[in-house]
């Protein structure tokens, strides 16, 4: 069992979009973004527990649906979970920028750690396909595949463009990626955007992938398809404009407090959008894109008050700032360990409980179980120093 396409790691090594070593991103004054880590981390967790839910849900009754995506238009806490991801790309790529970003050296290095960025989401994505090429299919989007290209393409255009700039583009993008999906399907087909796949931009993911997308039939589409790349950029786009603002080495409280004001704006902005252009995950809509990039804004700005007023060392081993200094082993790890979901020993506990305290709680044992399982490795290496380079 896997979901990848559920949710994903994110960034914050020097030049990547990944926890990929010790080194943690500073504001220019030195500060250590403790809060970058933990909400980071927070987000990490949020991820295991939304895809062991997906892979506990064919127990014997319903879970929590919170837990769960929006089957298409809609809003729930399963889906805050990768748009923060690629919004802290963003303010990772901000904070952590060198004054050589624009050299032809930095930038190869960025092509290459986005390059092998996507490597590890195709092999990931197609673990069940090697094993058996009969009975699965390639799927070439994904999570790490699309976090690989907006971290290449927000990482590029970074030192190249000015704040303004970038937030002029974010807009076009999104503005130009409504019209995309209203635009008519060549098939004749009416376009109704709050119907899944009835749309032009899911029509493309048809054409382009056939069979190798997530969402088979007539209707079908994929959550990380090819048009619905352009208002993820956006995303990464509108988290360097906050990697900006912190960069400043503005006093924490008064940064934290317009970081929760600006984010409340962006949710604002993106619930008033999502009337006419429905808030949908798994088309990438524009008004998802400010709902949910203010969203994990207005986080960072609460963690960056209370988490980045001293310089207090880390806790070497803790549970969020663990999974948030080691974000991509922890992704792997919990890819990989998925399949122990299926197995007796971690569905006895549901079992058990089920009859007295309903599925929806009980099934919140294993999910916590594994959430364990992956923690305890993670925090270990943590303890030791190490972390996955990619």
């Amino acid at each position: 069992m896997t979901a990848t396409h559920l949710s994903s790691p994110a960034a914050d090594a020097p030049v990547g979009p990944v926890a990929t070593g010790p080194r943690d991103p500073h504001d220019r004054a030195g500060r250590r973004l403790r809060s970058l880590d933990l909400l980071r981390g927070v987000t990490v967790a949020g991820m295991i527990t939304v895809n062991a839910t997906a892979g506990v849900q064919g127990l014997d009754g319903p879970v929590f649906a919170p837990l769960l995506h929006a089957d298409w238009a809609g809003f729930t806490l399963a889906d805050t979970v990768f748009p923060a991801f690629l919004t802290m790309v963003g303010v990772s790529i901000a904070i952590s920028a060198k004054p050589d970003a624009a050299s032809a050296a930095a930038t190869r290095r960025v092509l290459a750690r986005a390059g092998r960025m996507i490597l590890l989401g195709l092999l990931l994505g197609h673990m069940f396909f090697l094993a058996d090429f009969h009975k699965y299919v390639p799927r070439l989007p994904g999570v790490l595949q699309r976090i690989g290209i907006v971290f290449a393409i927000c990482a590029i255009l970074y030192p190249r463009m000015s704040g303004r700039a970038r937030a002029i583009a974010a807009g076009v993008l999104l503005v130009g990626y409504w019209g995309l999906c209203l635009l008519p399907m060549p098939d004749g087909s009416a376009t109704d955007l709050w119907v899944q796949g009835h749309n032009f931009v899911s029509w493309v993911d048809r054409a382009v992938f056939g069979n190798w997308r997530y969402v088979k039939g007539p209707d079908g589409y994929d959550p990380e398809g090819l048009l619905g790349t352009l208002p993820a950029i956006a995303q990464g786009l509108l988290g360097t404009l906050a990697g900006d603002y912190l960069r400043r080495g503005q006093p924490v409280t008064a940064a934290a407090k317009r970081l929760f004001v600006a984010g409340i704006a962006g949710m604002a902005a993106g619930l008033a959008w999502g009337l006419v252009f429905p808030i949908a995950k798994n088309l990438w809509t524009s008004s998802f894109v400010l709902l949910s990039t203010g969203l994990t804004v207005a986080l960072l700005g609460m963690f960056h008050g209370w988490f980045d007023r001293d310089d207090r060392p880390a806790t070497k081993g803790d549970l969020f700032g663990s999974f948030g200094r080691n974000a991509i082993a922890a992704y792997v790890l919990h890819d990989l360990a998925s399949i122990i979901l299926t197995g007796d020993a971690i569905q006895l506990p549901f079992r058990c409980l089920a009859p007295a305290v309903g599925t929806q709680v009980a099934a919140l044992v294993p999910v916590a179980i594994f959430v364990a399982i992956v923690w305890y490795p993670i925090a270990y290496m943590d303890k030791r120093g190490w972390y996955l380079r990619v």
